[in-house]
């Protein structure tokens, strides 16, 4: 399993979307929120996805160098309408807006249907936590039936991720991100591809027996080939049994349903993303400034719990990421030679140079 310096992934990845017709700044844009999954330790949303995104891009499911549409603008509510551009470049102009909208109002409301795959979700709350708001993100991803509801042994939900960002004053964003399946499709496909294993029980079949076999999700696998989930007949789980499920039920109706991208279903031709984001001012709604200390001191009390056997220290949401970034910022990301090779075949099958590590 090599470990890929970013400047080489960068330059790979980059490459490559300019010669599926990126512009050179989408480009960057694209593969730098890929890496920067990467480093953050979230593999499953990082540059294993080249090879799918490349596939979207010839199919029409992905635009370059799309722009955003403004559906509905009001002081403190703005629909968007995404036109399967790509995530990285239509969620943050969606983030831009919220954040404008919040400073000015207090209190901002943004649903953007009909994006692109939109990466990371806790990249956009990193994004609002720096400009100082509060953020809350419902997503769904429509057209990707993935995940068994507690109690069926069937795929009705999307993988449905749930964020929310909390900023500090002097000290690094709180970010609470995840997907509401026990584990994201990606990891499945870092799985699938020789990474790391899934846990107990992330999978189950039609029969209703758990696994953690990958080819529930894919079918048969075959290696250096595409994953694809509508060959297989298992499902993802969604977590915390019917707590997780039915947050990830509240993330279809709101990030699908309500953003207008709808909730996940049968039959969609084009796979898309609903995000429905709610931005707060904290110095709005806390005129006393009670907020950002009272942040801190709970953080601590949090921290100093006992831990438990085998765990060094109590961590928040955020702090698993940013030491996982220090790590693979010097040491580079560690990618299985099934992924490497597809992402290197996907850069050659549109001409861009795929160099050897």
């Amino acid at each position: 399993m090599p470990n890929i310096p970013v400047p080489v992934l960068e330059a790979v990845c980059a490459e490559t979307f300019e010669r599926v017709g990126c512009s050179r700044e989408e480009a960057l844009r694209v593969a730098r929120s890929l890496i920067g999954a990467n480093l953050a330790g979230h593999d499953s949303h990082g540059v294993i996805r080249v090879p799918r995104y490349v596939d979207w891009v010839k199919s029409g499911d992905i635009v370059p160098n799309q722009t955003i549409a403004m559906l509905v603008d009001t002081p403190a509510l703005a629909v968007i309408d995404g036109r399967y551009g790509f995530g990285q470049t239509v969620a943050p102009q969606a983030v831009r807006i919220g954040v404008a909208k919040a400073q000015a109002a207090g209190l901002a409301a943004v649903s953007l249907r009909d994006a692109g795959h939109i990466g990371r979700v806790g990249e956009w709350a990193e994004m609002a936590a720096a400009e100082g708001l509060v953020s809350i993100h419902f997503v769904n991803a429509s057209g990707s039936i993935l995940v068994a509801p507690f109690g069926g042994a069937e795929r009705r939900l999307s993988t449905a991720p749930f964020c929310v960002g909390i900023p500090r004053e002097k000290a690094e964003a709180v970010i609470l991100d995840f997907a509401t399946s026990i584990v994201a499709e990606g990891k499945v496909m870092v799985a699938s591809q020789g990474g790391k294993t899934l846990p107990a029980g992330a999978l189950i079949g039609p029969d209703g027996e758990l696994s953690t076999d990958p080819a529930q999700l894919y079918g048969p696998l075959v290696e250096g080939g595409p994953r694809d989930s509508t060959k297989g007949r298992g499902a993802i789980r969604a977590f915390g049994e019917h707590k997780g499920s039915g947050l990830a039920f509240m993330c279809e109706i709101l990030g699908g349903s309500l953003t207008g991208t709808k909730a996940t279903h049968v039959g969609r031709k084009k796979f898309a993303n609903g995000m429905f984001s709610i931005y707060v001012d904290p110095k709005r709604i806390d005129p006393e400034h009670v907020f950002d200390a009272d942040v801190g001191r709970y953080i601590a009390y949090f921290k100093s719990a006992k831990p438990v056997k085998g765990v060094k220290e109590v961590l928040v949401p955020g702090e698993p990421e940013r030491a996982m970034r220090a790590e693979r910022m010097k040491n580079g990301a560690p990618l299985s030679d099934e992924t490497w090779g597809a992402i290197c075949g996907a850069a050659k099958r549109v001409g861009a140079s795929a160099p050897k590590v």
